[in-house]
């Protein structure tokens, strides 16, 4: 039986990462589109390469990595820089993930990624789940997480999906206001559901 592919979604600091984790003690394999889009620009791919050429030497660290720091502070105040970065990367990570997709077993896995709708790569799953945070909670994880400026991470949530508007968009929804073990209770509970779900059909 093909594995079905089910969308895990959410803005920066909503816990995606987590809840994956979360599923995977379950059994469920998942991709995630954040490590993936890490993936396409290691050092030697094409990717990192137009973005050297576009940005210059300043947006790589001295080991002749992507400094993740500097381009985002480049991009999140120019939007048609974002464009640009987006219009190299985006094709090139949808690629990879496919790849890794084809690999996944079992009733569902996972497809992470935060900018799901936005790239409409829902369109690649039978069922979406979106974690669902208080944009005030996002912005203290995110700070206290990454060291960001708040404004910064303000930029950052106002290119992504509103909760509202994506929760709008999904079949299922997880609150994460509380902790792990909470969260994993709510995992356990949509899991079940899901595996009934599937196997019904």
């Amino acid at each position: 039986m093909k594995t079905t592919l089910i969308g895990l979604t959410g803005g920066i600091g909503s816990g995606k990462s987590t809840a994956a984790l979360l599923f995977a003690e379950l059994g469920i394999e998942f991709v995630d589109a954040d490590n993936v889009a890490r993936e396409v620009v290691e050092p030697g791919e094409n990717c990192l390469k137009q973005i050297h050429d576009h940005f210059g030497s300043h947006i790589l660290q001295s080991d002749g990595r992507l400094n993740r720091s500097a381009l985002r502070d480049v991009i999140f105040k120019n939007p048609n820089e974002r464009a640009w970065l987006e219009s190299i990367t985006h094709p090139a990570i949808r690629e990879r993930l496919l790849k890794h997709i084809e690999s996944l077993k079992g009733t569902y896995a996972l497809l992470v990624h935060p900018l799901l709708f936005e790239t409409s790569q829902h369109t690649l799953c039978q069922y979406t789940i979106a974690l669902n945070v208080p944009r005030s909670l996002q912005l203290d994880r995110v700070v206290a997480r990454d060291h960001n400026s708040k404004a910064q991470v303000e930029r950052i949530l106002d290119s992504q999906l509103s909760n509202e508007d994506r929760c709008s968009r999904v079949d299922f929804i997880l609150e994460n206001t509380g902790n792990s073990a909470d969260l994993s209770v709510k995992v356990g509970m949509l899991h079940n559901k899901l595996m009934t779900l599937l196997t019904r059909t």
